[in-house]
């Protein structure tokens, strides 16, 4: 049942980026993160490329980390498949 609510939501999102962006265009990721030198490898490997520009801003008192990146994708598709693999880093927080 999640997995169905899921892609829908992936579809909406699709829809919804198609609508309001000229694609190829920049875009810009926004995660939180806990603060763990792992999980933020993980999220800056997914978005390993030249292009991409990853900043790195940690909480207060250190417990989570926001990871911003932004980069410039050829489609909404392309934005849905990186949310996708960031998906499966355990306690991320996309925005």
């Amino acid at each position: 049942m999640k997995e169905n609510k899921t892609e829908e939501f992936y579809s909406k999102l699709i829809g919804q980026l198609k609508e309001t962006t000229s694609w190829p265009a920049e875009y810009l990721f926004k995660f939180i993160v806990p603060s763990s030198e792992e999980k933020i490898k993980a999220i800056n490997s997914i978005f390993n490329e030249p292009h991409a520009q990853i900043n790195h801003r940690q909480s207060s008192k250190g417990t989570y980390t926001s990871v911003s990146i932004k980069m410039r994708l050829e489609s909404a598709e392309d934005v849905v498949v990186k949310y996708k693999e960031v998906s499966v880093v355990e306690g991320v927080i996309s925005l």
